[in-house]
């Protein structure tokens, strides 16, 4: 894996954990149960989207497998963000 890529992917679940934080902090000042929600969606995000090639070398997954598994975390990450914006 080249270094620019994986620079790519902790930069991308850097952004995405520290906006999770800040909703989880939003969460715990007000107890609101969307921050809570959004936070948790912004973490399958996250993993989600640097889910790739390092999980293709890892878990020696397949790469139809890796792709389901990258677009399972994605989607329910958006799911979870949409019914919590919409609640």
């Amino acid at each position: 894996m080249s270094l620019p890529l994986v620079l790519g992917n902790v930069l991308i679940l850097g952004l995405g954990l520290l906006i999770a934080y800040q909703a989880f902090r939003g969460y715990r000042r007000n107890g609101s149960r969307m921050m809570f929600s959004i936070g948790v969606g912004f973490v399958l995000l996250s993993v989600g989207g640097v889910t790739g090639c390092s999980t293709f070398e890892l878990l020696g997954l397949s790469f139809p497998g890796m792709e389901f598994l990258k677009t399972c975390l994605i989607g329910t990450g958006m799911s979870v963000i949409s019914i919590a914006l919409y609640r």
